[in-house]
């Protein structure tokens, strides 16, 4: 992080300055680092003091003086002690925001916000990877997509830095429009439009309007880089004030790809076309759908002025994060498609696409997908139907709503499905039936914590 002093923390936030001693020396400190976690406080940090939905961060200022910690953001009246700052704001939490809009204004770089539905990390992991072949870029860590997560991220950017990526989350109306003002991103990617948050938005166009807010706050002269074969975002082409970049599979406008070939279990081939010349790839990740994240990723690279090589170079040494679609073969032969981050009906119909694809007895263990709202049975079931359709040869589905999954899937032809409360019981009952040469998909979303299964599986006999 750029050292900034407590008057410009003052400046971009507004705070009462709370301080012992000589206010001038305390106005001139300078900061370096900025956390919410007071196991992170020392000389030189500014930490702060959230309220959330289990802890309130106030609680821990005495800690964060005992620490040494520099400065305090907080909401409530603290006496400082051992030489510490405390800045009183109405809000820390809109207070950090604002704090990182002055901080991102410090710097004269691109910077790219990524959104979308479904697979926002791995579309801004394959972003960077591709914008890394020109530029020294940072992008956003883990899942450090929310309105604490994306200010924490901006002020990892050091003076070294040439681009940043930035993932941008949200579940709720007014989340987008918050962070992206702190962000001001030069280039706005929307990957897609899905059911994800359904639950709180009330209807896909709920969930269009609130992906929007993002490009209300994109610069005059940025691109707006959307997804041309996604029904929502299509209903956008002509009404955006700033440049327009469409990406597709089905549609071919800017940026699309044809040849699309499965590589086995473990890539996914295909030939870019972009309007400065077309190039071949291995996506070191298999999956049609990833296609459209490579698209997206060459996209933002050639708006960036990289080469159709460079794009290529990027995509193809890509990693994917852990626990999302992360292929490895236990001592027993048995392959594990580990996807366990998180599911909804999109992405996990596109994990069965992949499990379609494997050799030997294909098997599916899914569960429970939220935020769905009124649509979780219907999506449930959609997925159950999907499994079937593809071939699959036994699912188990887990928990809660996923009777509908199995109903459903049994109703369209599929023989071998099994409906289970828990993981444990898949463990008593599925794990002893495993066999040399099965390939097993596990998915569900993050609350379910399947990545117990993965660690059972990986020890199986």
């Amino acid at each position: 992080m750029k050292k900034i002093t407590i008057r410009e923390i003052i400046k971009a936030t507004g705070a009462q300055m709370i301080a012992l001693g000589d206010m001038e020396e305390a106005l001139n400190k300078e900061i370096w680092y900025v956390t919410q976690d007071s196991r992170e406080t020392k000389e030189g940090v500014l930490f702060v003091a959230r309220v959330g939905e289990v802890r309130d961060g106030h609680d821990f200022l005495p800690q964060c003086f005992a620490n040494g910690v520099t400065a305090c953001l907080s909401q409530k009246v603290v006496a400082p002690t051992n030489g510490a700052i405390v800045l009183l704001v109405p809000d820390t939490g809109k207070a950090l925001l604002d704090l990182a809009a002055y901080y991102r204004n410090l710097f004269d770089i691109p910077v790219v916000a990524v959104t979308g539905s479904v697979g926002k990390t791995t579309t801004k992991d394959m972003i960077a990877s591709v914008v890394s072949q020109k530029y020294d870029t940072l992008w956003t860590q883990g899942n450090y997509n929310n309105e604490v997560g994306v200010p924490l991220t901006i002020f990892r950017i050091e003076e070294h830095h040439q681009a940043a990526i930035i993932e941008m989350g949200m579940n709720h109306f007014g989340e987008l429009d918050r962070i992206a003002k702190a962000v001001r991103p030069n280039i706005g990617v929307i990957s897609n439009v899905g059911v994800a948050h359904i639950e709180f938005l009330g209807s896909r166009e709920g969930i269009l309007k609130a992906k929007c807010e993002m490009l209300a706050h994109l610069e005059k002269d940025g691109v707006a880089i959307l997804n041309a074969d996604n029904d929502m975002l299509q209903t956008l082409e002509g009404k955006l004030p700033q440049k327009v970049r469409w990406f597709g599979v089905e549609h071919k406008k800017d940026f699309y790809a044809d040849e699309i070939a499965q590589v086995g279990l473990e890539k996914t081939a295909c030939t870019i076309h972009t309007p400065i010349g077309n190039v071949r790839v291995n996506i070191p990740i298999p999956g049609v759908h990833m296609v459209l994240n490579a698209l997206s990723a060459a996209a933002v690279g050639v708006e960036l002025g990289l080469t159709p090589e460079q794009v290529k170079a990027g995509i193809e040494g890509f990693r994917v994060t852990k626990n999302r679609m992360s292929i490895e073969t236990t001592k027993d032969g048995i392959t594990i498609l580990n996807d366990v981050y998180n599911s909804n009906p999109v992405s996990c119909k596109a994990s069965l696409d992949i499990l379609a694809n494997a050799k030997g007895r294909r098997i599916a263990v899914l569960g429970f997908m939220g935020e769905l709202g009124d649509y979780a049975e219907e999506g449930h079931r959609e997925v159950g139907i999907h499994a079937a359709e593809k071939g699959i040869d036994v699912l188990y589905c887990i928990g809660l709503c996923c009777d509908y999954m199995a109903d459903a899937a049994k109703k369209a032809g599929m023989k071998e499905v099994y409906y289970l409360e828990t993981q444990e019981e898949f463990w008593e009952k599925g794990l002893p039936t495993l066999k040399e040469g099965d390939t097993i998909l596990l998915k569900a979303s993050r609350s379910r914590e399947f990545e117990k299964t993965v660690a059972k599986l990986q020890g199986v006999n």
